[in-house]
């Protein structure tokens, strides 16, 4: 595992002030661009994807879909994409949560998930856990099981772990690589 946190690390940029001063921005697109890196990560969160049993796979928007759908058909399960309100057509069944400051909502179509569903919720960045908080009560909203959260970085600094565990009630938090 260590060769692969490494590799991954490597593919990561540091932009300074973005999107603000004072911010060190996590640039994940050289990763992307490099092929055995992003393949290496695939890999890494299809394992976690078959241990945890899931049958599905959410993707959280926006670089969740990017990471989650090569996750699912590396994993032989499906596709999920939890998207911002209003992005979806159809019926869909939303969850709101709050920001540092506002809120936001999330939504996805009710009618993907089943009671027989173990979904693994997979993004890029687990920082306060917010959006992931509410993808988890989404998901169980509509009748699925949760079978774990799978990041590529956790914001350790940012505390987001703590706040996740209680609401996974057991499932697991897993991050490739902690910062």
């Amino acid at each position: 595992m260590t060769d692969i946190k490494e590799l991954l690390l490597s593919r990561i940029r540091d932009v300074a002030d973005y999107p603000e001063p004072g911010v060190m921005f996590k640039d994940i697109t050289p990763l992307l661009a490099d092929p055995a890196a992003f393949t290496a990560l695939t890999d890494a969160l299809a394992e976690i994807a078959e241990r945890t049993g899931a049958t599905k796979v959410v993707g959280l928007e926006a670089r969740g879909f990017i990471l989650g759908a090569p996750v699912a058909v590396r994993a032989g399960l499906g596709f999920i994409p939890v998207r911002k309100a209003g992005k979806l057509p159809g019926a869909t069944l939303g969850q709101a949560y709050d920001l540092e400051y506002g809120s936001a909502e999330i939504e996805v179509h009710a009618e993907d998930l089943t009671a027989d569903d173990r979904v693994l919720i997979v993004d890029d960045v687990l920082a306060t856990g917010g959006t992931a908080e509410a993808a988890i009560q989404l998901i169980r909203r509509a009748g699925a099981q949760v079978s774990g959260l799978a990041v590529l970085m956790e914001l350790g600094f940012l505390a987001g772990r703590p706040r996740l565990e209680s609401a996974l009630e057991g499932a697991p938090l897993e991050a490739l690589l902690v910062v």
